[in-house]
């Protein structure tokens, strides 16, 4: 039998007045290291699963201040409904506030098929970090069929829009030397700041499979592969305390332990 479930989330300066959930999810008011609130998604059950069709809706209101993880990975799973799931994320971010996105990896499971689908509104004077990480396939087997579309706007205009492909379902060449090249990790890192209209991103090679684009906007994205989901967390991590580091007006942010450096980009060994 397929779920439709909803959760929701709504924070201000005050804390946390709205937060809701359905069926596989479950949000959890956690305790926040830094300003503002955390909420930690706790997966409630086996999902998405065929035909599945599960939304999670954050506004982040004026001057709040929110941070949304995971307690674990989602696992897109099989199922003997013959239709896709559908995951949406609506993120709304008011002015002078600021999200950070930073669930756990999704893994797409051989034999699933999952379209996801996260859209996001920014004010002008937001700040946005948003994560996400894909693994294709559990250790050993091959992947699922993945759909992934990400669109940001702010302060009405388009800011940021691409879909992504993978598995059996994708077009072809998805796993190609251009493309995947063999990997089965793959992350994007997105950072949306008005403090990159003083300080414009530049562009860097982040080793051999990672880079850093600065977008037609206060904003800049990072897309890596990589071997594990480990190697990759380490690179999006790195890359994070970079930009985040180039902020004006803004602390050091603190590095992953372990990583090699090179130049001050992060490099494969």
């Amino acid at each position: 039998m397929s779920v439709r479930a909803t959760a929701r989330i709504v924070a201000t300066r005050a804390g946390l007045p709205v937060l809701t959930g359905e069926g596989p999810l479950a949000p959890r008011r956690t305790r926040a290291t830094g300003p503002g609130s955390r909420v930690t998604l706790v997966g409630a059950m086996s999902a998405p699963l065929g035909g599945d069709r599960l939304a999670v809706e954050a506004e982040v209101r004026d001057g709040a201040t929110l941070t949304v993880d995971a307690a674990a990975a989602t696992v897109a799973l099989p199922s003997r409904v013959p239709e896709p799931a559908h995951y949406d994320v609506r993120l709304t971010v008011g002015d002078h506030a600021e999200l950070r996105w930073l669930p756990e990896q999704l893994i797409s499971a051989y034999g699933s098929e999952l379209r996801m689908r996260t859209q996001v509104e920014l004010a002008p004077t937001a700040l946005l970090v948003l994560r996400e990480e894909q693994i294709l396939g559990r250790h050993g087997e091959a992947p699922g069929t993945l759909f992934s579309r990400l669109a940001v706007r702010r302060a009405g205009r388009p800011l940021l829009d691409q879909e992504l492909s993978y598995g059996p379902g994708a077009p072809a060449g998805w796993d190609g030397p251009a493309v995947l090249a063999g990997h089965r990790a793959v992350g994007q890192l997105l950072v949306v700041s008005p403090g990159f209209e003083q300080m414009p991103v530049t562009p860097l090679l982040l080793g051999d499979t990672a880079v850093r684009t600065p977008l037609a906007g206060p904003g800049a994205l990072v897309t890596a592969v990589a071997p594990d989901a480990l190697l990759l967390r380490r690179v999006l991590d790195e890359a994070l305390a970079d930009l985040l580091d180039g902020l004006p007006g803004r602390p050091p942010a603190d590095r992953p332990e372990g990583l090699p450096y090179d130049t001050g980009a992060v490099a494969y060994r």
